[in-house]
C-alpha cells in the first residue's frame, strides 16, 4: 500500500462521510415539511436511480479520463447538490443530484484500486476501503442526527465567525459541504492516477451496446455471477436496514432521530470490524468459503423482533455488523477481480453498480409499499432476515470451488 492508495482512502472517508450527514438531514428535513412516512425511503430511491440510468455512461467515464480527476470532478458535483438545500430546493432533488455525483465516483474509486493494486492486495485494499466507508457512515449518521435534532450543537455553530448570515439549515448544509470540500483537496494527489484506454471515447450506441456485452460478460462468469448475486442481495437489503433501523429505534426503543443515527452508527462499526478481518484474514483463493456467514446475519436480523431495549440492540447489531463486513468484502474483492480480468476496470464496477442499484431499487420500493400499506415493523424485519438466508443457502450450493 502507498501514499496514493492512502490519499484514496481519506478521500473516500470523508465523501462518504458527507453523504451519510445529509441523508440523516434529507430525512429530517421530509419529517420537517411534513412528507408521508413512505417518502424516506424515495430518498434513497432517487440516489440509486442515478446510477442505475446511468450505468453505461459512468464507467466509461470513469475509463476516459485519469480516475482521480473523475473523483475529483464528481465530488464537486455532490457539492452542487447539497449546497441546493440553500435554495429550498426539495430534499429529494438535492440528494437526488448528489446521487449523480456518486453514481461516477463509484467506479473511479472502486476501478482505481484494481488498476494500481496487484490482485493479492484486492481484499485487503477493499478491507481499507469498507472499513473506512462503514467509519464515514458512523460518523456521518451521528454528525447528520447532531446538526437535524441537536440546537445546542447548532446554537455552538453559529457563533463562529461565517461569510453569510447563517441559519441553522445553512449552517448544516456548510458543515457537509466543507467535508465534501476535505475529500477534494484529498483527491489532488492522485488526480492523474488510474488508467486511461486509448478507445474510451466512443458514440452513445457504442456505450449502450458494449455495457451490455460487459454486463452479459459478468453474467456469464461462475465466480463473477455469484459474487454479483450476492452482493446485490447485500446491498439491497442494507439499504432497506438502513432506513428501516431510524424508524424501528424511533418506534420500538423510543430514540429521537440523533440517537436512532447513533444506534445505526453500531451497526455499521461492526461492519468496519468484519471488513477489517477480512481484509487481513480472507485470502481471494478463498472468497466463496464466507457466504454461510450470510444466513447467520439473517438469522440475526430475525431476532431482533425479540428486542426491545437498547442493551440488548446495541450488542446484536453490532454482531449483525461485523458479519455482514465479513460477507461482503471478500465477494466485493471476487468481482473486482473478475471484472478488471474480463473488462475495463470502470466498465467493470459500473456494471457491478447497475446491477446491486436494481436491487436496491426494487427492495427499497417493496419496503415503501410495505410501509404504504402499514405492514409491521417487525414482519418486515422478519422477512427481510428469511430473504436473506434462504437466498444466501441457494447461492452457497451453487458456488464455484474455487477463485482462478
Amino acid at each position: 500500500m502507498n501514499a496514493a492508495f492512502f490519499a484514496i482512502v481519506g478521500a473516500q472517508f470523508f465523501s462518504s462521510l458527507a453523504d451519510s450527514a445529509l441523508f440523516i438531514l434529507c430525512v429530517s428535513l421530509v419529517a420537517t415539511l411534513s412528507f408521508p412516512q413512505w417518502m424516506t425511503p424515495m430518498l434513497k430511491m432517487g440516489f440509486v436511480l442515478s446510477y442505475i440510468v446511468l450505468a453505461p455512461f459512468a464507467g466509461a467515464f470513469a475509463d476516459r479520463f485519469p480516475k482521480g480527476r473523475v473523483m475529483l470532478l464528481t465530488n464537486t458535483v455532490k457539492m452542487l447538490g447539497c449546497s441546493l438545500i440553500l435554495a429550498k430546493a426539495n430534499p429529494l432533488l438535492a440528494y437526488g443530484i448528489v446521487g449523480l455525483g456518486a453514481s461516477a465516483y463509484s467506479p473511479a474509486k472502486y476501478g482505481i484500486l484494481a488498476e494500481v493494486l496487484p490482485p493479492r492486495r484486492l481484499v485487503a485494499a477493499n478491507g481499507w476501503i469498507e472499513g473506512t466507508t462503514v467509519l464515514a457512515m458512523i460518523l456521518g449518521t451521528v454528525l447528520g442526527g447532531v446538526l437535524s435534532a441537536n440546537p445546542q450543537a447548532i446554537a455552538w455553530l453559529l457563533h463562529l465567525t461565517v461569510p453569510w448570515r447563517a441559519t441553522p439549515i445553512g449552517m448544516a448544509v456548510a458543515v457537509i459541504v466543507m467535508t465534501y470540500f476535505l475529500a477534494t483537496l484529498l483527491n489532488l494527489p492522485v488526480m492523474h492516477a488510474g488508467a486511461r484506454p486509448d478507445d474510451a471515447r466512443r458514440p452513445l450506441p457504442a456505450l449502450l451496446a458494449d455495457f451490455y456485452r460487459c454486463n452479459r460478460t459478468l453474467w456469464q462468469d461462475p465466480e463473477g455471477r455469484i459474487s454479483l448475486r450476492v452482493t446485490s442481495l447485500f446491498w439491497g437489503s442494507g439499504m432497506v436496514l438502513q432506513v428501516l433501523l431510524l424508524t424501528w429505534a424511533q418506534n420500538v426503543l423510543g430514540l429521537t432521530l440523533d440517537r436512532a443515527a447513533a444506534l445505526q452508527g453500531v451497526f455499521a462499526l461492526g461492519v468496519a470490524v468484519g471488513a477489517a478481518v477480512a481484509g487481513k484474514a480472507v485470502p481471494l483463493v478463498r472468497s466463496l468459503s464466507v457466504m454461510p456467514l450470510g444466513a447467520v446475519m439473517g438469522g440475526g436480523l430475525c431476532a431482533m423482533v425479540w428486542v426491545h431495549s437498547v442493551a440488548v440492540a446495541l450488542p446484536l447489531l453490532l454482531a449483525i455488523g461485523i458479519l455482514a463486513g465479513l460477507f461482503v468484502v471478500p465477494m466485493n474483492a471476487i468481482l473486482q477481480h473478475r471484472g478488471h480480468r474480463l473488462m475495463p476496470a470502470g466498465q467493470s464496477i459500473a456494471v457491478q453498480n447497475f446491477n446491486e442499484n436494481l436491487a436496491i431499487l426494487a427492495m427499497t420500493s417493496t419496503y415503501a409499499l410495505a410501509l404504504q400499506a402499514q405492514l409491521r415493523l417487525d414482519t418486515v424485519l422478519v422477512l427481510l432476515g428469511l430473504l436473506i438466508v434462504l437466498v444466501t443457502l441457494v447461492l452457497r450450493g451453487m458456488a464455484a470451488p474455487r477463485i482462478d
